[in-house]
């Protein structure tokens, strides 16, 4: 029984006392006034009657009612129903301002205050129940009775009501009655657990609807801060109550206050969540709450703020639930688009639909907390139960483990709440209990048909509404309202007058007295056992979630086990690597617990060491797919085995298991050990009391079997539920030996956790602090899931740590770490379990001691474990190294790691060669990694990976956890530009500091403090790493020459003779004929002779003589005497009539130190002009010329940018006169003098008189064959801005492959030099119309792009772990690295600038500092240009002469050493080498190399391997002395420095580089598609070959293959070997594998001849004697000359000039016919017979030996008068013919005898001039019809062989 009301207080408006303008309410009298014992007086009373402040307005307002709840500290909840009236006063302003002393602050002024103003004042009921209604009609009761003025006394009513006692539950009805006429029901529910919601839940689904209601429900489930608003006080009220009904059965634990005053905001602020409803009013004061849920009841919105994240409830629970609220809140809904919908279809009336909502919600309950019984863990029963809940099992069983939501609600206070409250298993049950126990089967065979759904809905709505509703409605209600006069009248009414205590006292001491007279009311609690329903893991395996495991793993599994115990240790390693792939499923992993399990005894399983080896590793591997939170219980069940499992060490020294499987982090996490320690304290207290009932069973005599049956189905939560029942019967001394027993059973458990924590916290080697490092064990706080708030806690824990002495200090750090992770663990457990006092303290003092011990003992372990015979790992494989390569580190063992590229893996098929274990060694040149694959089913192949050190751009420390071993310790990542990338994990054998070490000494060879630390120079000499030693230098020469270099290089920069003769610059009009070759315009050159005009031999000591003869030889010079650019004479007598001569003005470097020594400049351009304008240029680089079109004569030019300032001078309209000319406008007159000359140097410029257009010669040049890149390219990367794309583009329509539609598609004002600039640089600067040149200003790729771009195509192509994102695929992240949009730009350039040379204008190319882009550009355009370029020779000029004279920084770009490592690898070079393989792709006959070379030149730019692409320059070179020397060195032939030499070299040896498709045309300009769909990727990027390493380095290839000779001639003994071979994509060399036709021809030719031990020919002569033969046989067959090769099929595709390829069958064979030439292929056709079939033979003839039945030497006598001579015969069965050569390595037949036409062979008699000694019958005739053949053999048994096989041949015809 409870009181209806508590306290009755009026509370009205305080005049006295206001505080900054604002009025206070106060208490004017309450009853009781001494408060209950059992509820204190709740403060703060009067701030809740008026929560919008108290003021007093001029009009009467109508009565109001409404309900606050305010929360005691006791977390009680009071509920205070305010009725709120006015009553008139006088206005005490106007009182104020008539005593004079008005307030000045008060004071309005112009505002009329109204005489009389209206105060509030309230009647307040303070209860602890909550029954809304009752309370108004009682207030308005007591309103009614002062206003009407009924008889009743006032006091009367209030003590009734003060008196009123009514039941708390149980359904009854309870009629009462105040004393004044009334009389009310009030209906109690039949359980107070369930919540009562009147209709409040429906109301707030109407005002905010299904999915804003659900918002607000995860939020306070996962304890966010929720704020309703709305204008009305009752709503907001009746809205927290309806989201406090739905959470049902959690209960909100927070701050819960449904009407918060305004006085009180600032609460909003708080950081703990709440539910908090404020009146609209205040909605400006909540906008800056920034965490805050805000939902408006009267808008209807739920505003979330961003910085918010709810989680939502899991699916397919979310969308269920939302289905089934649809259907109660609007059932029309489903019917909405049938024909003929059902007839009454109206929601439930609200009562009803409120509680179906409830019950909507307690099904969603139901499911989400099905099975939590089965995760309960009891740890004590007496005297009360303690209860945990097991958190990741619960998760893990659901397979719900990453489900946010779930996680949270779980670790919330509402959870910890219910896990206590409905923990215990006896206690009274309600309606929750018994759906989670009984119901779960029908909710989950429903769940997936909403009307099933409905229908469960329904009946808990209807037990829900009957909770409420026990008895049909009574109409007994009777209540007086104030009367309508009463109510209107505004004069009359009297204020609530002062009631007497006294009387109102007495009838509360009344009913005081007579409750304790009546005898105690007794509600029997119907307590019971709680069911749990059933067991989780059943649920989940019907749905089918659990991770499906084949039978047959887990037989793999059981297998190898057995293998193991059984000693079978061949069979257990190969089911090995299957098993740890298996243990990757859950099944498994529990039939391996299980396996193993069985083979433990007494606790111990002694194995040996391989057996102890395999074991460990499978605990490794199942360990390692394990999350911290063990949520499977995997760790839970290996914990009792890594202690059983074991191996002798030596004497009395045994390692456990544990020590081997430390470095997981469910070891370190504080909720695994609770978790398993009450576990276990459950399974011992139950079999305590299971123990204790044996024992009675015995003497009672029940039957036995029975019992056992019962026995084994009973849980640990039944027994308890048993014993707690029992509980009372027992006797006080039964009592307390339960306790003490169930007491000691925890304490015993705590020390037993307390051994294995530090088991399996102390690493191996105690001085290692691996572990704790890693997991920071020293602040793991304890996240628990166990619920006790109990402060007892933490004091205690903090006081142990700080007082105890076992922190001193010889014990190490992680003895320390450890102590204190096990004492927080021991204080919880401990406290949460009850275990006393003084056993704490034992503990605290126990488990220093046990951890120093155990590090005692493994310290042993350790050491013995040292001196074990190390585990038979593969044999570490050497590898080849280059002649002059050097070991810095010998093999440390490691394992190769896979990355993200899966063809290693085997995941795309093919065996998994990959992981591998090998050794990794560090040489001079090369970072190898040698091994075998870990998989023992690939095993015996080889796999290397390697790279050479130079090219290694990152390396990142990463820690890699082996599946197949223990735990690696450490590993690195290092990636290289040639891209590979090698993953390595350090073997446990490798210690720390020796991978270092390898680190320290890699970063060392990687960046060398200079060039000279490079590979190339230190090639050959001690494998130390030594800068070059200071002995006498053996070149001299070259050693003056840098000296002097220098020298001169200071001297002449010093002394410049520069006069100007004081002038105006020419006019405008004589400019054009431009003054005959510049003699009067002497602003150049001062009279006085300069030392930079002499003459060569005048200038150069004899010393340096034979250097500068080395500069002639340099590949420019020889580059520029073939393009008639000019020649070098020793006196340097210039012919006038040559445009362009060759300047030795930089010969010292004086002029610009990246410039080759001799340029070409115009002719009449004096030296020293050229000083004075290469100031205008950045790095001085000004204009030269490095290439002339033969046709067209027209010049490119290459330059650097100009210098800033110089821009806007050099292309502004010319200066107006001036007296003295500036210095820098002088400079730009010479400028513009220095591009006079080149324009005048141009034919077409000098032949025409005045401007020139392009219309006399479109027609010629512009209907060249081949097409070109369109210049508007892709919008997004647009080289161009758009009035250069208009000008020269003559029509808006491309053609399909993006070239220009129209022929005059150049503008037709043709410009004599075009100047491609920089964008960026040219601004501000006009065109001018008269001048000749015209500038195209373009966008250029900086060379940070091109970086930036090239790190992410080697993170595209070589990616370093396996992706799973379809977002970050390798189309994707190609695309993104922008690399393909960069080699569009620039060969799209490069077509602009081979076009425009094409038509007849110059180009200057003045880009960036005119080594990068400039060089590429440069370089492509002649390659395209001038087909010379395209072969080996050419190619090579040019790279020299571009890329080496012009001093591209090979050394900078690369980061070759320690100074430039911090700008990073650029790959200019790379990005060239790449535009030329696209062209390569495009055009390939009109290359002479092969794209293997491209690869090659790749690699080996960033190899380091050579000494061609280092340094930045000549003048760096030669500074070097390595400029000349290249010539490979004569004391060391095995090393070569240039690259050139090695190539050359091995061409000669064999076709790698030669292209067989190499058919060029004269003259012919190759114009290349550029878009970027025409580009392909190039598969250097991507191949691998794993066998053998990259295949570019050629020693290396040759002595492995010596090798595997060697140990093949040793194994011919063995078994015999299968001809089959499997080429695997990855692992080996396709081209080497399966070499193409020609190659594989040209090898067997080869070998046949070292077989017959001829000495064979070069390649390159047969291959050339072949195609001669070809072509001649081709021309007397179809009359018509083609340029016929032999095809190779990979390119074909990409063929751009036609081919016909013929095929027609006929009688004997068919014809084939490659025409490469359009017109032949359309005109001829193919000629048919056996002619063109012995033609197509003879190609092959001398290389195929399947065609000569019979051949040797025979004397052949000539025709008429001719000699006798010896001939190679050959006798062909195939083609019917005797065929003779001159020799046997002859590859023309010298004749040819047909069969078909022979009648006889006859034996023959010597004839005059016959070979002497040989005996008769050696002689033998062939008659033909048209004449008699005379022949000789060596002897007659030679003779008859051959008579016989002829005649054989005949007869077979």
């Amino acid at each position: 029984m409870a009181r209806l009301a508590d306290y009755f207080v009026v509370v009205g408006y305080d005049l006295d006392n206001r505080v900054e303008g604002e009025g206070q309410g106060r208490i004017l009298q309450r009853f009781p006034e001494k408060d209950w014992e059992d509820s204190p007086f709740p403060q703060g009373v009067e701030l809740f009657c008026q929560p919008s402040g108290w003021q007093l307005v001029p009009e009467r307002q109508p009565a109001s009612f409404f309900v606050a709840v305010l929360t005691d500290i006791n977390s009680e909840r009071h509920y205070c129903a305010c009725f709120t009236f006015w009553e008139g006063l006088d206005n005490p302003q106007l009182k104020k301002t008539d005593a004079g002393d008005a307030d000045e602050a008060d004071e309005e002024p112009a505002v009329v205050q109204p005489a009389k103003v209206f105060a509030p004042k309230s009647l307040v009921v303070v209860s602890r129940l909550d029954y809304t209604e009752a309370f108004r009609n009682c207030l308005g009761l007591i309103y009614t009775v002062h206003v009407d003025g009924l008889p009743t006394p006032l006091e009367t009513v209030i003590g009734n009501l003060l008196t009123c006692v009514i039941p708390i539950a149980g359904g009854s009805q309870r009629t009462i009655t105040l004393g004044a006429g009334d009389r009310q029901v009030i209906q109690t529910p039949i359980n107070d657990a369930l919540p009562v919601s009147g209709s409040s839940v429906a109301q707030l689904f109407r005002q905010l609807g299904i999915v804003n209601v659900l918002y607000l429900f995860c939020a306070a489930l996962t304890e966010h801060k929720i704020l309703f608003l709305s204008s009305s006080y009752q709503r907001l009220t009746d809205a927290c109550r309806g989201l406090l009904a739905i959470m049902f059965p959690l209960k909100y634990s927070f701050t819960y206050v449904p009407i918060l005053p305004g006085k009180l905001l600032e609460v909003l602020s708080t950081p703990t969540p709440f539910i908090i409803g404020v009146n609209s009013f205040f909605r400006s004061e909540t906008q800056e709450l920034l965490d805050v849920i805000i939902a408006d009841l009267d808008g209807g919105t739920v505003t979330i703020p961003e910085c918010v994240h709810i989680s939502l409830l899991p699916e397919p629970l979310l969308q269920q639930t939302q289905t089934a609220l649809s259907m109660v809140l609007d059932p029309e809904l489903e019917f909405a688009d049938q024909a003929f919908p059902p007839q009454s279809l109206q929601p439930s009336a609200l009562k009803i639909q409120d509680k179906e909502i409830r019950a909507v919600f307690l099904w969603l309950f139901a499911r989400l907390f099905q099975g939590y019984r089965w995760c309960l863990h009891i740890i004590r029963i007496h005297p009360e139960p303690v209860i945990r809940f097991h958190k990741a099992a619960f998760l893990g069983q659901r397979s719900l483990t990453e489900d946010d939501f779930l996680m949270k609600v779980l670790d919330g206070m509402a959870f910890a709440g219910f896990v206590s409250e409905r923990g215990p298993p006896y206690r009274a049950t309600d309606l929750f209990d018994d759906l989670v126990a009984n119901q779960v089967e029908r909710i989950r065979q429903e769940e997936a048909c909403p009307h099933k759904v409905m229908n469960h809905v329904k009946e808990l709505a209807e037990i829900l509404f009957k909770n409420e509703n026990p008895y049909p409605a009574v109409a007994m209600h009777k209540v007086q309202r104030p009367s309508e006069k009463s109510q209107n009248t505004s004069q009359s009414q009297t204020p609530f007058p002062v009631l007497d205590d006294v009387s109102v006292q007495l009838f509360i001491d009344h009913a005081i007295a007579k409750l304790k007279t009546a005898p105690p009311v007794v509600k029997a609690e119907m307590k019971s056992m709680v069911p749990s329903g059933p067991p989780l893991g059943d649920i989940i395996d019907r749905n089918g979630n659990v991770m499906a495991n084949s039978a047959r793993r887990l037989e793999v599994v059981r297998n190898c086990i057995t293998y193991i115990f059984d000693n079978k240790m061949l069979e257990a390693k190969k089911l090995m690597p299957a098993v740890l792939r298996a243990l990757k499923g859950r099944t498994a992993r529990v039939c391996l617990t299980q396996e193993l399990n069985q083979h433990v005894l007494q606790n111990r399983a002694v194995l040996d060491d391989q057996q102890f080896d395999y074991i460990v590793r499978m605990m490794n591997c199942t360990l390692q797919d394990c999350s911290h939170m063990d949520e499977h219980g995997t760790a839970a069940a290996l914990l009792p085995l890594v202690t059983a499992f074991c191996r002798k060490l030596g004497a009395g020294i045994t390692q456990f298991a544990y020590s081997c499987v430390q470095e997981h982090t469910v070891w370190t996490n504080m909720q695994f050990w609770e978790a398993m320690f009450y576990s276990d304290v459950q399974n011992h207290i139950r079999a305590l009391y299971m123990e204790a009932d044996d024992g009675e069973q015995q003497n009672n005599s029940l039957d036995q079997q029975d019992w056992c049956a019962t026995e084994r189905e009973v849980s640990a939560l039944e027994l308890a539920a048993e014993q707690n029942r029992l509980w009372p019967t027992l006797s006080k001394e039964m009592q307390t030996e339960r306790v003490q027993k169930e007491e000691s059973t925890v304490f015993s458990q705590a020390i037993h956790y307390a051994n294995r924590m530090s088991y399996l916290l102390l690493p191996l080697d105690t001085s290692k602090n691996r572990l704790l490092r890693s997991a920071g064990l020293g602040d793991v706080e304890s996240v628990s899931n166990s619920y006790v708030t109990n402060s007892i806690a933490g004091s205690m824990a903090e006081s142990y740590d700080t007082e105890s002495g076992f922190e001193d200090a010889e014990s190490s750090d992680v003895a320390n770490s450890v102590v204190r992770f096990i004492n927080r663990f021991v204080d919880k457990v401990c406290n949460e379990s009850g275990v006393t006092n003084e056993h704490l303290k034992a503990l605290h003092a126990m488990i220093p001691d046990i951890v120093q011990m155990h590090i005692e003992t493994l310290d042993a372990v350790h050491r013995e474990s040292k001196r074990l015979p190390p585990i038979q790992k593969p044999k570490l494989l050497r590898p080849t190294l280059l002649p002059g390569e050097e070991l810095v580190m010998d093999g440390m063992r490691v394992h190769l790691i896979p990355d993200g590229r899966e063809e290693a893996t085997g995941h795309m098929g093919g065996p998994p060669l990959l992981p591998a274990e090998g050794a990794i060694f560090l040489t001079t040149y090369r970072l190898i990694f040698k091994g075998t694959p870990s998989d023992a089913l690939v095993g015996e192949q080889i796999v290397t990976r390697s790279f050479p050190v130079a090219s290694l751009t990152k390396e990142k420390r990463i820690s890699v956890t082996l599946p197949m071993d223990q735990f690696v310790q450490e590993g690195l990542q290092l990636r290289s530009c040639t891209f590979q990338l090698m993953k390595i994990a350090f073997d446990e054998e490798v210690a720390s500091d020796l991978a270092e070490s390898f680190r320290k000494h890699l970063h060392k060879l990687r960046f060398p403090q200079h060039v000279q630390g490079t590979f190339a120079f230190t090639v050959g000499q001690s494998g130390k790493l030594v800068l070059e030693p200071k002995t006498k230098d053996k070149n001299q020469s070259l050693r003056t020459l840098s000296k002097n270099l220098v020298k001169n290089a200071k001297r002449t920069i010093s002394r410049q003779y520069v006069t100007r003769k004081k002038e105006s610059p020419p006019s405008w009009e004589n400019r054009s004929s431009f003054q005959s070759e510049l003699d009067e315009d002497e602003i150049s050159v001062s009279e006085e002779v300069d030392q930079t005009t002499m003459t060569l031999s005048s200038t150069i000591r004899s010393s340096d003589r034979q250097t500068m003869s080395n500069v002639v030889e340099r590949a420019c010079c020889r580059d520029y005497q073939r393009l008639g650019l000019g020649t070098l004479s020793n006196s340097l007598t210039r012919s006038k009539n040559e445009p362009f001569r060759i300047s030795t003005a930089n010969r010292m470097y004086t002029v610009c130190r990246s410039y080759p020594g001799l340029l070409i400049i115009p002719q009449n351009i004096p030296d020293s002009t050229i000083h004075r304008i290469c100031r205008c240029y950045r790095q001085n680089r000004f204009p030269v010329v490095c290439w002339r079109h033969s046709r067209t004569k027209a010049v490119l030019l290459r330059s650097a940018g100009l210098h800033a300032k110089g821009v806007v001078s050099f292309f502004k309209s010319p200066n107006t006169t001036t007296a003295v000319p500036s210095q820098a406008d002088s400079t730009s007159l010479e400028q513009e003098k220095y591009l006079q000359a080149i324009i005048n140097s141009m034919p077409s410029y000098s032949e025409s008189t005045g401007r020139n257009t392009l219309s006399g010669f479109t027609s010629t040049h512009m209907n060249t064959s081949g097409k070109w890149g369109s210049i508007r390219g892709s919008s997004r990367l647009s080289a161009y801005n758009p009035d250069i794309g208009t000008r020269l583009a003559g029509k808006e329509s491309p053609q399909p492959n993006g070239g220009p539609n129209d022929p005059l598609f150049l503008r037709q004002q043709k410009a004599y030099l075009y100047i491609i600039g920089d964008k960026a640089q040219l601004k501000g600067g006009k065109q001018d119309s008269f001048q000749q040149w015209e500038v195209i200003p373009i966008e250029v790729c900086d060379v940070r792009q091109v970086k930036n771009s090239f790190k992410k195509l080697m993170k595209a192509c070589v990616p370093s772990s396996a992706n799973t994102d379809p977002n970050t695929s390798f189309l994707r992240l190609l695309e993104d690295s922008e690399w393909m949009a960069l080699l569009h730009r620039v060969l799209q350039v490069s077509g602009l600038v081979v076009e425009l040379l094409d038509t007849g204008s110059s180009v200057m190319v003045s880009l960036e500092d005119g080594w990068d882009v400039t060089t590429q550009v440069v370089s492509l355009v002649q390659l395209l240009s001038d087909p010379y370029y395209r072969t080996f020779d050419g190619f090579r000029l040019l790279v020299e002469k571009e890329w080496l004279s012009f001093g591209h920084r090979f050394s900078h770009r690369g980061a070759q050493t320690l100074g430039s490592q911090s700008s990073g690898f650029t790959p200019v070079f790379l990005q060239f080498l790449d535009c030329v393989h696209q062209i390569h792709l495009q055009f390939p006959m009109e290359f002479e190399f092969s794209q293997y070379y491209l690869k090659f030149l790749a690699y080996h730019y960033m190899s380091n391997r050579f000494r061609t692409f280092l340094l930045d320059s000549d003048y760096d070179r030669i500074e070097l002395g390595v400029l000349y020397e290249e010539k490979s060195d004569r004391r060391n032939p095995q090393v070569c420095k240039s690259v050139w030499d090695y190539i050359d070299r091995l061409n000669k040896k064999a076709p790698i580089f030669f292209n067989y498709m190499f058919s060029p045309e004269d003259e012919e300009v190759l114009r290349p598609y550029t878009f970027i769909s025409n580009l392909k990727v190039w598969d250097f990027y991507l191949e691998e070959t794993l066998s053998e390493g990259p295949p570019f380095d050629w020693e290396l290839k040759s002595r492995q293959e010596r090798l595997a000779e060697e140990t093949a001639e040793k194994a011919d003994t063995a078994a015999p070997k299968s001809q089959r071979r499997v080429v695997w994509p990855c692992y080996d060399n396709v081209s080497k594998e399966l070499p193409d036709a020609i190659t594989k021809l040209l090898q067997d030719l080869q070998n046949l001849e070292a077989e017959l031990g001829q000495t064979s020919e070069k390649w390159k002569d047969t291959w050339d004697k072949i195609k001669t033969t070809q072509r001649t046989e081709t021309k007397l067959e179809s009359k018509l000359s083609f340029s016929s090769s032999l095809l190779m099929s990979s390119n074909l595709s990409h063929q751009r000039r036609s081919q016909g390829v013929c095929l027609q069958e006929s009688g004997v064979g068919s014809s084939i016919k490659l025409g490469l030439d359009c017109k032949a292929s359309a005109t001829s056709t193919p000629v048919a017979g056996r002619q063109s079939t012995s033609t197509l033979y003879s190609q092959f003839q001398s290389t195929e030996s399947e065609n000569r039945s019979f051949e040797g030497i025979l004397y052949k006598r000539g025709a008429l008068l001719k000699p006798w001579k010896p001939r190679w015969f050959v006798l062909d069965k195939t083609k019917h013919q005797l065929r003779y050569y001159d020799s046997r390595q002859d590859k023309e037949c010298k004749g040819v005898i047909d069969l078909a036409e022979v009648e006889s062979v006859t034996v023959g008699t010597p004839t005059m001039g016959a070979p002497k000694n040989v005996e008769e019958k050696a002689f033998f005739d062939l008659k033909t019809a048209k004449r008699m053949y005379n022949f000789c053999a060596q002897e007659s048994s030679n003779a008859q062989l051959w008579m016989d096989s002829i005649q054989s041949c005949l007869s077979d015809a």
